[in-house]
């Protein structure tokens, strides 16, 4: 079962780290069996523009771009086949780690040239396959949002085992009922209002 940690606090006011409160529920007897901070997870990855597209001079099926992610003007070297001036695209800064394969973006030089980041495609981001290449985005996206905020996932998710004799805990307020016990508070239940 998979736990969000924004919906939790939706029912219950706490300042638990993802940790912290991964601790208090193991302690509770509800084993958290994975987390995803989507935040760390897209750290350092923003939506760019391609500025221009060039040939690379030293290889045939590499590019040459310049871009804009709201840091200035960088060079990325890139070799998706459907890059093209003028497309929004997310865009990997150095510092960030891409979530498929754990390779951490640095400057580095590619066949005489320095690229400082990486365009990526949706499979490298684990956002589903992208089999022409490079994601495109929508011609609204706006250069500099980060990824996270783009996607509109910046929350921690919770995987969550639960066992057969804790039904009570198979949704958010079953949780939320649990960190209240522990940390003595009230759960807030929502206004259900049917007319």
């Amino acid at each position: 079962m998979y736990i969000s940690h924004n919906w939790l606090k939706e029912f219950i006011d706490f300042e638990y780290t993802p940790a912290e409160l991964d601790n208090i529920l193991t302690g509770l007897g509800i084993e958290v069996e994975h987390i995803v901070d989507y935040a760390d997870k897209f750290k350092n990855f923003f939506i760019g523009e391609v500025l221009t597209k060039e040939k690379h001079p030293n290889a045939d099926k590499l590019s040459l771009c310049t871009v804009d992610y709201g840091d200035g003007i960088k060079t990325i070297v890139c070799g998706g086949p459907n890059v093209a001036a003028g497309q929004k695209v997310v865009i990997a800064a150095v510092g960030a780690v891409v979530p498929n394969g754990g390779f951490l973006i640095e400057k580095r030089v590619v066949r005489k040239i320095a690229s400082e980041g990486m365009i990526c495609s949706k499979s490298e981001l684990e956002l589903g396959e992208s089999p022409e290449g490079i994601w495109e985005l929508a011609a609204g996206a706006v250069v500099g949002t980060p990824l996270v905020d783009y996607l509109k996932v910046n929350d921690v998710i919770y995987e969550i085992g639960i066992t057969p004799n804790r039904s009570d805990c198979l949704s958010h307020l079953g949780i939320a009922r649990e960190i209240a016990a522990y940390s003595r508070q009230d759960v807030k239940i929502p206004s259900a209002d049917f007319t």
